[in-house]
């Protein structure tokens, strides 16, 4: 577990900003309870039927399905029995899977052209409400926010699931990523990393990427602090909306107990109260995805939390109201940069922005994400603002969630137009487009 070293500004700015996360987050698990639907819906998890398995043919095999120069070989699946032959095999969150990273291998072994990069390869999940949002304006920002993704994706190469139905029928709310996570692991044995981004939480620097090597020891990354974990033990210690979570090395148990607080289980209403009991400053009575993780990295530290990496030296999960007021700022500040350096204002192929983005490294690795930086934030993430229902948390004025929207998604929208020739002049005018010739000059 890494730690670091706060000055007592820091600790009291950081107190401050743990109160008031803790205000908006309970008006968010509120309103979440509140408006999410519990159908009872006909998806459930499946296990394979047991029709005998026809002979391997020794002409369909692993050595068939040898990548070629382009990358994976997405035509072949060879007759080789794998995990998914298993009778018993089940995308089940109830259900522990076994020896899985065996059966990963396996699977790699009969598809070595999946072996090339395979350490840096992620699958972005993320997802939303199975029914129409409430709100008037809901659809269309989730449409928005799930187009920033796609982008993002599209940028590094990265899949992505995008995820509307209720997978599991007593995991909704924001329980209902645990089902997503497991079965897009189970559906990708090909990726080293799932990388789950709530639906309301937006990519605002295009070009970063994740330092992935930085993580190779740990099973797991959520934005937080290990002091307000371990010493203040804070249920917005952490933020459950955004993480990173290894698909080999074993994730089936720590997924398994993360769950087990979930509100499918017969003792959720006890693991509320216990929550309650160990973390100083949850208030409300009912077991959260969040408080659950807190719980399980303070009493199993040695089995849980050790393998678990506390990142904020970036902005992983970037708290809205800090950001979209200094966006403007952001833009001026990295136009200037670019007026200096005719590289970066080179036009390029969109499919090498990658290479843009490493150039772009040293000018801005010193520039810092605080109040007095104007470094891109990674990820600007609307907590509270509820952009499905509108029934944003009564601490936010007017149409302050609805503007910081229609900012952070036109300010990271410009980074994607700018390869197509256009850009928003303005980050308050979604459908003004102007010729972006001036980033070129």
């Amino acid at each position: 577990m890494r730690t670091k070293t706060s000055s007592s500004l820091a600790d009291a700015f950081r107190a401050i900003v743990g109160g008031l996360l803790t205000l908006i987050t309970l008006w968010s698990l509120w309103a979440s309870l509140k408006s999410s639907p519990n159908p009872k819906p006909k998806t459930t998890a499946q296990s394979m039927p047991t029709t005998p398995r026809a002979a391997v043919d020794d002409s369909v095999n692993s050595l068939n399905c040898a990548g070629a120069a382009q990358g994976p070989n997405l035509r072949c699946d060879p007759l080789n029995p794998t995990f998914y032959d298993d009778p018993t095999f089940s995308y089940s969150i109830e259900k522990r899977m076994e020896n899985w990273d065996e059966k990963r291998r396996q699977w790699l072994r009969y598809h070595p052209s999946f072996a090339v990069g395979l350490e840096e390869r992620i699958i972005v999940v993320t997802g939303s409400q199975p029914s129409a949002c409430p709100h008037p304006n809901g659809d269309h920002f989730m449409l928005r926010f799930f187009k920033n993704k796609v982008d993002y994706c599209r940028t590094h190469g990265y899949d992505i699931f995008y995820n509307n139905a209720l997978l599991h029928p007593n995991m909704h709310g924001y329980w209902a990523k645990m089902q997503a996570v497991k079965s897009a692991m189970l559906a990708h044995p090909e990726a080293e990393w799932i990388f789950w981004v709530d639906s309301d939480a937006a990519f605002t620097d295009m070009d970063f990427k994740l330092p992935l090597k930085k993580y190779k020891d740990y099973n797991m990354v959520v934005h937080g602090w290990a002091n307000l974990i371990y010493e203040d033990r804070s249920w917005v210690s952490v933020n459950a909306g955004v993480f990173l979570i290894r698909t080999p090395n074993g994730p089936w148990d720590f997924l398994s107990e993360w769950a087990k607080m979930g509100p499918q289980s017969p003792d959720f209403k006890e693991w509320g109260r216990i929550q309650r009991a160990a973390l100083k400053d949850k208030e409300f009575p009912s077991s959260d995805d969040q408080s659950a993780l807190v719980y399980l990295l303070l009493k199993e530290k040695e089995k849980w939390g050790d393998k678990v990496y506390i990142e904020n030296e970036y902005s992983l999960h970037g708290y809205w109201i800090g950001i979209v007021g200094r966006l403007d700022n952001i833009t001026e500040q990295y136009a200037k940069v670019e007026t200096g350096v005719r590289r970066l204002r080179r036009r390029h192929a969109e499919k090498v922005s990658e290479h843009y983005g490493q150039l772009w490294e040293p000018y801005v690795e010193s520039a810092g994400y605080g109040d007095d930086g104007w470094r891109r934030p990674f990820i600007t993430h609307f907590t509270g603002c509820q952009p499905c229902t509108g029934k944003h948390s009564p601490i936010y004025e007017g149409d302050s969630c609805w503007e910081g929207m229609k900012r952070a998604l036109n300010f990271a929208d410009n980074q994607v137009l700018r390869n197509y020739g256009f850009m928003h002049p303005d980050l308050l005018e979604s459908s003004v487009l102007s010729a972006g010739s001036r980033f070129y000059e």
